[in-house]
């Protein structure tokens, strides 16, 4: 148990890393993200399992991931069409 935590905590700090020091591009942040809640999911499902209880709240979690993912990837069309590339400095020109 304490290796599959151990992993689980590993992937999330990679993520973390990624989105902290790759943030030049908004595509990079995304999948980061996207990569952090993958990692709380497999966790929540792992220990849910675990203790025997209901892994329904893992469901609840990622089907909020994947609207975060969507709504994410709708400002990054909107901001390609806006300015023409996906750089994190071009936000403020949406406003």
């Amino acid at each position: 148990m304490n290796m599959y935590i151990y992993f689980m905590a590993f992937m999330y700090l990679s993520g973390l890393f990624i989105f902290l020091f790759f943030f030049k591009h908004f595509l990079y942040i995304l999948l980061s993200l996207e990569f952090m809640m993958l990692s709380i999911f497999w966790l929540m499902y792992y220990i849910f399992s675990f203790m025997s209880m209901n892994t329904f709240f893992s469901m609840i979690y990622l089907t909020m991931a994947v609207c975060e993912g969507v709504l994410g990837l709708s400002v990054m069309v909107l901001l390609i069409r806006s300015s023409g590339n996906d750089g994190v400095l071009s936000l403020s020109s949406l406003w």
